[in-house]
């Protein structure tokens, strides 16, 4: 059987301060603004590319109809592929005064490779997790 997803292009993030949640993903997912979607001098969505992956970061309560049934501030849980050891991961949090909440623990990446996983939490509260494999 032949699959035609080739993989996930973004994930909505709902948000409390979409300029404060911007600024940790950048800072500590060394990410990059891709767009603004601005209405009425109100920053509605900024989008938001970290290595291969992309944040679609909602402000919450932004009248924007095409979204999840129950947007909610701090109900996602991510996971990042982290280029090297997971004692980088774990320096680079610390670095950027983060606590790890759980971790290093073993885990499977989705191709199901060994691997090891630290988690920590956004400023909304979102489970964020770097896995690496090497």
């Amino acid at each position: 059987m032949t699959h035609q997803i080739a993989g996930i292009d973004h994930v909505a993030v709902t948000v409390a301060d979409v300029d404060k949640a911007c600024q940790f993903y950048m800072d500590v997912l060394g990410g990059e603004q891709l767009f603004d979607h601005v209405v009425d001098g109100k920053r509605l969505v900024r989008g938001i590319r970290a290595g291969g992956a992309m944040l679609s970061v909602h402000q919450e309560g932004n009248g924007i109809d095409l979204v999840a049934r129950r947007p909610t501030v701090g109900g996602v849980d991510m996971c990042f592929r982290w280029n090297g050891g997971i004692e980088s991961a774990q320096a680079h949090l610390q670095q950027h005064g983060i606590a790890i909440i759980e971790g290093p623990v073993k885990r499977f990446s989705n191709d199901g490779k060994p691997a090891q996983s630290v988690y920590f939490r956004d400023l909304d509260g979102n489970l964020l997790e770097f896995l690496t494999t090497d």
